[in-house]
């Protein structure tokens, strides 16, 4: 039993975005498609543990799913059209020999659906958590810090916009794309950024990259999407390295380097090559100057602080006002950096922001004040919301007053 509920939950997770996509462009109804894809789950679980496994579990699942779809729609006398298209569909894993076609598309084109600018951007990352990368309900809710039913509200209130508004289920060509495309970067760079947090779910940065290769695999041509995908792979490619034996966040000079996934950071590099200088780019080439350093102190902190001061330029933000302040620090010396950290901090943006009494604290334990640095480190602490940062500033903090 605890086998085939196993493989239930590992198709299910594989198979979901795909069989969603796929029902919604055949039917043009997005309840319908997730029910029955959550009824083709529970059907599995309840017919593998008695009759094994399938051979293909994700073709099983695409096969239960368009069989009940089916049975609702003639029911409900739905065109006939839709009946026949719907009959046509197929095994949903393509052949090794036979190139991708409509269940990639179908992806893609449910990608940029949820990501229309007609929509909130909370209400874009959300459905593209709910319906492209399977996320519960639950935990939306959890990450967006709401209630179950308010995210359940929200999400019905964004599928029945894009119903009403006619959204076309579609990636959009021409000057659309253009439009489009940076909405649907900036929310897989938010779904990234969830699963990299300290105490986020790495099933969600793992569906980022995926989606990321995916973007990227479709449309080679869009530089910034190949830096999206660089800046992703460049980062995960610490993942095994950024906590010790007892779970604690460790810093990149901390880091046991000889951990890292080289073939990620390679490929990350080898994306660079096409991904122009725009802002994921930039943060990409920032990223690769720390991945390639054979440790912390070969680390090029000048190039870096020259990508930051072009960063900045294109999206002159506070948060990339500090890191720029940072970079400074470490290429220029202490005194650099705070006086740039000052500069970012001016006008309250970052007031209470925790990486910014950070930031603030270690340039100034730099430049040998360690009884404030700690003061600052201990600020941050009470502040950051994860608790596996919180245990590392007050390590931090700590480690200045031995």
């Amino acid at each position: 039993m605890t086998d085939a509920a196993d493989a239930v939950a590992v198709a299910g997770a594989e198979a979901y975005p795909r069989i969603v996509a796929t029902l919604i462009r055949v039917t043009g109804d997005w309840t319908l498609a997730e029910d029955c894809a959550q009824e083709a789950v529970a059907t599995a679980l309840e017919r593998w543990p008695r009759d094994g496994v399938p051979a293909n579990p994700g073709g099983w699942l695409m096969t239960a799913a368009r069989n009940r779809a089916l049975d609702v729609l003639r029911r409900a006398s739905v065109e006939r059209r839709k009946l026949r298209e719907l009959a046509r569909l197929t095994d949903p894993e393509p052949a090794p020999s036979e190139p991708e076609g409509d269940v990639v598309d179908d992806r893609l084109r449910l990608i940029f659906t949820c990501c229309h600018p007609a929509l909130a951007l909370e209400a874009r990352v959300a459905l593209t958590l709910r319906t492209v990368a399977g996320v519960p309900t639950a935990d939306i809710a959890r990450a967006f810090l709401v209630t179950e039913s308010t995210m359940t509200r929200r999400l019905t209130r964004a599928k029945t916009k894009i119903a009403t508004a006619g959204i076309p289920y579609r990636v959009p060509t021409g000057p659309a794309l253009v439009e489009r495309l940076p909405g649907v970067l900036a929310v897989l760079y938010l779904l990234f950024t969830r699963g990299y947090d300290a105490d986020g779910e790495p099933a969600f940065a793992a569906e980022a990259i995926r989606l990321a290769r995916l973007l990227d695999r479709l449309m080679p041509e869009q530089p910034e999407a190949a830096g999206l995908l660089a800046l992703f792979l460049l980062h995960d490619s610490r993942r095994a390295a950024r906590r010790d034996a007892d779970g604690n966040l460790l810093t990149l000079d901390e880091q046991d380097r000889s951990r890292w996934d080289r073939a990620a950071v390679a490929e990350g590099r080898s994306l660079l090559d096409r991904a122009g200088h725009g802002p994921y780019a930039l943060q990409a080439r920032i990223a690769a100057c720390h991945a390639t350093a054979p440790t912390a102190a070969d680390t090029d902190w000048p190039a870096i602080a020259r990508w930051y001061d072009d960063l900045a330029l294109i999206r002159p933000t506070p948060v990339i006002r500090l890191n720029r302040a940072v970079a400074h620090g470490y290429a220029y010396g202490p005194a650099a950096g705070l006086s740039l950290v000052a500069e970012a901090r001016s006008g309250g943006a970052l007031d209470g922001y925790p990486p910014a009494l950070a930031a603030e604290a270690e340039l100034t334990a730099r430049h040998g004040d360690p009884v404030r640095a700690a003061a600052l480190f201990r600020a941050a602490a009470d502040v950051v919301g994860s608790a596996a940062e919180r245990r590392a500033l007050l390590r931090r903090a700590t480690g200045l007053a031995d």
